[in-house]
């Protein structure tokens, strides 16, 4: 694909937000964070994946792998921002810093229950960032873009960053259980629609139960 561009969405902003429970970056605007992701390795990093499928594929370091579904693709790189870790085996140690309750990443989502740490003496620095990145097709079809009808703006690059994990390993940590369940509810319930597989909600579950994310 020639001339492929890489942008962070409107969701993924939050993650330049220091509000934002999430991985945060802050010593990057997001202009300067695209023009850093839109490179040559990176960006023929995921050409290749795209086509060869996305089994999983290294190049120079950078790692590309298939996502929860065909408009999917996750990408990891060595940190190059100040972000920290987004998640933390539980311990002994920690287990005293679970929190849980209820909460939406935005007003058009039900919300879910979830539980995360909430560590007195901060979050250690990643090592990688993982992007998920959504097709333009999918980042449209979820901002009810009907192109049918003539609305065929849409999202104006090829792939759109929907989350930025920072991680202390290189490897596609599963997607939440309630993420899972929400994806399943549909668009209109802030989801992507895509079916609910056992056999990965199970995988989910099963790591999940062990770790949890950093706020």
């Amino acid at each position: 694909m020639d001339n492929m561009k890489i942008k962070v969405t409107e969701f993924a902003k939050r993650h330049f937000d220091k509000d934002f429970g999430g991985t945060k970056i802050f010593n990057f605007s997001i202009g300067d964070f695209e023009n850093k992701i839109n490179t040559v390795d990176i960006i023929g990093s995921l050409d290749l994946c795209i086509n060869k499928n996305c089994s999983i594929h290294l190049t120079d370091g950078i790692r590309t792998m298939p996502g929860y579904a065909p408009f999917c693709k996750l990408v990891a790189i060595s940190n190059f921002t100040d972000a920290r870790v987004g998640s933390l085996p539980i311990t002994l140690e920690n287990y005293q810093y679970l929190r849980s309750g209820y909460s939406a990443r935005r007003e058009s989502e039900l919300p879910v229950f979830s539980r995360w740490l909430e560590l007195p003496l901060g979050k250690p620095k990643a090592e990688f960032l993982v992007l998920v990145l959504y097709s333009k097709e999918q980042i449209d079809k979820e901002a009810g873009i009907n192109k049918d009808e003539g609305e065929i703006i849409g999202f104006d690059a090829d792939w759109g960053i929907v989350a930025i994990l920072g991680q202390s390993h290189n490897r596609e940590e599963p997607m939440k259980p309630e993420t899972m369940l929400r994806n399943a509810l549909g668009t209109k319930e802030g989801g992507s629609g895509v079916p609910l597989d056992k056999e990965k909600y199970m995988e989910s579950v099963n790591f999940w139960d062990k770790n949890a994310t950093l706020k």
